[in-house]
């Protein structure tokens, strides 16, 4: 079967429409409390590979749904008036997918450009995972 469309495509769609924050930027607000770093990666990245401090566990699989006061799902964390989300994953092409479902939904966030990878090459802050 041949696709119409690539995932690749698909990616530089989303980053056409989304915002994409800097490792540099994101690092500097790592503090932020106006800041919600969102991580959407397996879980078994986390364990691997470590996480960036305090940021909020919500996996791709279930994003929309704990963004989504209606549904069942719905994780107050979302819920935050004035606060900046920012999602990431490994490389940014799932938090690029990611941020732009949730903006079609109307929520508002940005997306780490280069994901955890870039975070780490930008010497970022990494904890162990729980």
């Amino acid at each position: 079967m041949a696709l119409t469309k690539t995932s690749a495509q698909l990616v530089e769609e989303a980053r056409a429409r989304i915002e994409e924050i800097e490792a540099g930027d994101l690092i500097a607000a790592v503090n932020d409390p106006d800041t919600v770093i969102v991580d959407i990666r397996d879980v078994r990245e986390l364990q691997k590979g470590g996480r960036i401090p305090s940021s909020v566990h919500a996996p791709r699989g279930m994003l929309e749904f704990w963004v989504d006061p209606d549904s069942p799902y719905y994780r107050d964390v979302f819920g935050q008036e004035g606060k900046r989300y920012v999602l990431h994953c490994a490389s940014g092409w799932r938090s690029a997918l990611a941020a732009a479902a949730l903006c079609d939904m109307g929520f508002t966030c940005a997306h780490l450009k280069g994901g955890f990878t870039a975070w780490k090459e930008a010497e970022g802050p990494v904890e162990a995972k729980d």
